[in-house]
């Protein structure tokens, strides 16, 4: 089982790309999360979702080989090239730890001087 996919499908001249990651959440709950970011390559992605969180990995990477068997019968095959979104993907991930950590009421301060 692979913590990263990359699938493209080419129609009429036009290339999708689907980049999915399975990323940790911060606060070493053992808490994991799927981000999966989408347009057309070359280009800025067009969608970037994510689901979870999911309690370890291994039942991410079981949903992420799901997503590409069910991609691969819509026409998406594998992309050998490196993903190009990881900053798109890095950036939801801080997103969501962001706003874990607000709704958990964690609240930064700087020390007295």
């Amino acid at each position: 089982m692979s913590r990263s996919l990359c699938l493209t499908r080419d129609c009429l001249g036009v290339t999708t790309r689907i980049e999915c990651t399975v990323l940790p959440l911060a606060g070493e709950q053992g808490l994991w999360t799927l981000i999966c970011v989408a347009g057309l390559s070359a280009r800025q992605p067009s969608a970037v979702k994510a689901q979870g969180p999911f309690h370890g990995p291994l039942v991410v990477e079981q949903l992420i080989d799901d997503i590409a068997e069910s991609l691969a019968g819509q026409g998406y095959g594998t992309c050998h090239e490196p993903m190009i979104w990881r900053l798109h993907a890095q950036a939801q991930l801080r997103r969501l730890n962001s706003a874990r950590s607000a709704s958990r009421g964690v609240s930064l301060s700087l020390p007295d001087s």
